[in-house]
């Protein structure tokens, strides 16, 4: 194995355990963002070593103990500090071995789950929403600030000063490390829902990369929704965020070719979608209906999901429906990007020209300026207008700002097609 490949493995593996290894930490210091340092200087360790040793059998395990070590000799640290200021006489004998045993047992004491405490730990109330959510990518999903940044569609500058400030409001107002009860965590609850939401979204289609999916962070997501819907099964948008994962989720096999391009939704083979995460999905569906929590932001997309996972062709589809479903989740959760959606049912259910018509009207929208998926839905409507120039440089447009190596040169090939197009009409 090449340095190069050990270095793309030690990143892979530091995506998928980063989370783990931080909450962990985060239970035992009890400070979110010296944990996110101690994680950080093992995996220093690890680009040290691992050129030369090689990759362990367990690469999570070894993180967690080169991390574990460094906590420990943090709290011995402390503990002589504080020592220093009683009493030696009244001090019992405390010997070396005895004290890791004790620092050891605080951090594998795992009573409860360690990630979700760190999500209700950064989605506190005195963080605002915004920070709320980017610490928690930063944390959970391992994500760069620049990834978050283009998640949220805001400077990468703010998304870093977000989280700096975050960390260190968490250790001045000293939050305790826990998942709140009562009327605490329903305050609380929103915010988590979106921030695991991003999360998944995040694995579904990543930003940027060399793979256009990262399965394993869906998966998390969907583990920690349904810890959620565990401890609020009432709570209609918990099952409806749960629902819309999991149908979601039963695509991901569909969405990318062997060798990882990217196929669409009209062109995948729905014999491949995941059976028994569509039933879950709409399982959930009938019990949010049961609470009276259909119209909620998270049910309306699951709902939208449901209507795609029912079709058995992309032709069966209710599009009408759906650009109903979505002109309801436009007025309880505005957004351009939602509109854009909408405009991509509505040229469905009525035809391109009545969806670009849609798309336009989004041209001068701030938020999408630097958004690749707006020229790439103009450009497929352009095609399907064979409109096959325009549809080109839009492609071309969308390409330029599509950061997914995958998604890149997907983009860059249908700009290629329409070039022929035109050229043969």
């Amino acid at each position: 194995m090449t340095a190069t490949d050990i270095h793309r493995t030690i990143d892979a593996v530091w995506r998928i355990e980063s989370a783990r290894l931080i909450a962990g930490l985060a239970r035992m210091v009890r400070d979110v963002g010296l944990a996110e340092e101690l994680a950080q200087d093992a995996l220093v360790v690890a680009l040290e070593r691992w050129p030369e040793s090689g990759i362990p059998d367990n690469p999570g395990a070894w993180l967690m103990t080169a991390a574990k070590h460094r906590a420990i000799d943090q709290l011995r640290r402390k503990k002589l500090i504080e020592r220093k200021h009683e009493t030696l006489a009244h001090e019992p004998e405390f010997e070396a071995t005895d004290e890791r045993r004790e620092l050891e047992a605080m951090l594998d004491d795992d009573i409860g789950d360690d990630l979700l405490r760190l999500i209700f730990t950064a989605c506190h109330p005195v963080l605002s929403a915004e920070a709320r959510a980017a610490l928690t990518l930063r944390l959970l999903g391992g994500l760069t600030t620049d990834e978050i940044a283009r998640a949220f569609l805001v400077p990468e500058p703010t998304i870093a000063q977000r989280i700096v400030r975050a960390k260190r409001t968490l250790a001045e107002k000293q939050i305790p490390f826990e998942v709140p009860r009562g009327e605490e965590r329903n305050e609380r609850l929103a915010s988590v829902l979106e921030v695991i939401y991003l999360i998944f979204n995040e694995g579904y289609a990543a930003t940027s990369g060399d793979d256009w999916m990262r399965p394993e962070l869906c998966n998390e997501a969907m583990r920690l929704g349904r810890i959620l819907a565990g401890l609020a099964p009432q709570e209609p948008e918990v099952l409806g965020l749960l629902a819309l994962m999991e149908i979601q989720a039963s695509r991901l096999r569909a969405r990318t070719t062997p060798d990882g391009e990217p196929i669409l939704l009209p062109d995948q083979d729905r014999s491949r979608w995941d059976p028994l995460l569509i039933r879950r999905g709409l399982a959930a569906l009938q019990r949010i209906e049961k609470l009276g929590g259909a119209n909620g932001p998270y049910a309306l997309q699951a709902a939208i999901a449901a209507g795609h996972a029912r079709a058995r062709t992309v032709e069966q589809t209710d599009w009408t429906r759906i650009a109903t479903l979505y002109a309801a989740l436009a007025r309880v959760m505005p957004s351009p990007v939602v509109e854009l959606n909408r405009a991509v049912a509505v040229a469905m259910a009525s035809g391109p020209e009545a969806g670009l018509a849609l798309v336009d009207a989004l041209a001068d929208e701030p938020l999408l300026h630097n958004y690749h998926l707006l020229p790439s839905v103009r450009g497929d409507l352009l095609s399907r207008l064979q409109r096959h120039d325009e549809a080109r440089s839009e492609f071309e447009r969308a390409a330029a700002l599509a950061r997914n190596v995958r998604e890149k040169n997907f983009l860059e090939r249908r700009a290629a097609a329409s070039a022929s197009a035109a050229h043969s009409a």
